[in-house]
């Protein structure tokens, strides 16, 4: 039985007004560039908005839930989180259960809405590595107990995401699995050993699929194909030329006017940038350091090993999709459609960003 925690510490004020920062920017800047395509689709200017907000009110739920809950009573998810997402994960590739979209076995069909599965292996990658790692702290020296069982099962679940397919969470999820092996106390020449192991696999599984070639060469050089390949990197960097200092006014983009692809979800910031310019930018960009910061030092002050691991873990998860958002859609990296936590239309992201928030401000609570 789960037991509520009525004895907490106030949770961390500065996570969390970040964090309702961003929902809000998210919430008005889906407004902005979903309202036409809506109105052209569904006969519904509104369409996207009222659905996001049904998320937003149900992640907040969910974040209110995960800080009431004492962060020890996660322990007890750690394992079936684990069956749960393999069984899941499975599930979706099954034909005619899971959904494909372009090309893509990711989510399951609630009736309301999609579920993507793969949000959702992320948490609970991290707590069973947290609980795992945590209970094995004598033994994380070794190879076998300390890194090769760890490894299998996380792999395991690797493995059945790269077959969806979807190339970026793995790589996720797998950086994920080396932060918190380092945290935990691996050996150094063991960590050493597995990268020099992963980075041909990665290499291979990056040649393995012709479209990945494809976004390779297109990073490299987006105005050789500017109609098909590099038309979306192409239209985005379009956005952030056209929003110059203090944009053009939010509502008044043109960019999302049939240009950007998607430009609610993935391409949402170079929205931002061409309604609000270099200034709003920044602005997001710093509210998400200040959000990663403020998440590591959550770690740092947590009260034990456990606690330590799990903020660890979720506030890198964050981190690096805001990072291979960000650089994807400014031409950094190449692309990878990753959404923007907090900021692009989706449920399940935003469901699940906020359940790692609520958690991350449950241990804050507990601090040393």
């Amino acid at each position: 039985m789960i037991k509520f925690d009525t004895t907490r510490r106030s949770p961390d004020i500065i996570l969390l007004i970040v964090t309702l920062i961003l929902v809000t920017v998210g919430t008005v800047m889906i407004y902005s560039s979903s309202s036409i395509m809506a109105m052209e689709r569904f006969k519904d200017g509104q369409f996207f908005l009222k659905k996001q907000l049904f998320f937003v009110l149900l992640g907040l739920g969910t974040m209110i839930l995960m800080t009431r809950i004492p962060y020890e009573e996660l322990k007890k998810f750690a394992y079936p989180g684990v069956i749960i997402s393999l069984f899941l994960l499975t599930l979706v590739l099954i034909p005619k259960v899971g959904v494909r979209v372009g090309g893509a076995s990711r989510w399951l069909n609630l009736g309301f809405f999609s579920f993507q599965v793969s949000e959702m292996v992320k948490i609970a990658t991290v707590l069973f590595l947290a609980h795992f790692l945590t209970r094995k702290a004598d033994h994380l020296k070794e190879l076998m107990r300390g890194i090769v069982i760890p490894l299998a099962i996380t792999m395991l679940m690797v493995g059945l995401i790269v077959i969806e397919p979807d190339f970026g969470t793995a790589v996720i999820i797998t950086v994920i699995l080396m932060l918190m092996l380092y945290l935990s106390g691996s050996r150094v020449r063991y960590l050493a050993g597995l990268v020099a192991m992963l980075i041909p696999v990665g290499v291979f599984l990056l040649f393995y699929k012709s479209y990945r070639v494809e976004r390779l060469m297109t990073f490299m050089d987006p105005w050789k194909d500017p109609l098909h390949s590099g038309f979306q990197i192409i239209q985005s960097l379009i956005s952030f030329g056209s929003g110059g200092i203090g944009g053009v006014g939010v509502g008044d983009g043109r960019q999302k006017l049939f240009y950007l692809p998607e430009p609610h979800t993935d391409f949402i910031l170079s929205v931002i940038a061409e309604e609000s310019g270099f200034i709003g930018v920044a602005i997001v960009i710093f509210l998400f350091v200040v959000f990663v910061v403020r998440g590591f030092f959550i770690a740092f002050k947590a009260p034990d090993m456990f606690s330590t691991l799990l903020a660890s873990g979720l506030t890198m998860v964050i981190a690096l999709e805001a990072f291979i958002n960000i650089a994807g859609v400014m031409g950094l990296i190449p692309l990878k459609g990753l959404a923007l936590p907090f900021l692009s239309y989706g449920g399940t992201s935003l469901i699940m960003s906020l359940t790692m928030v609520g958690i991350l401000l449950n241990i804050s609570a507990h601090e040393k």
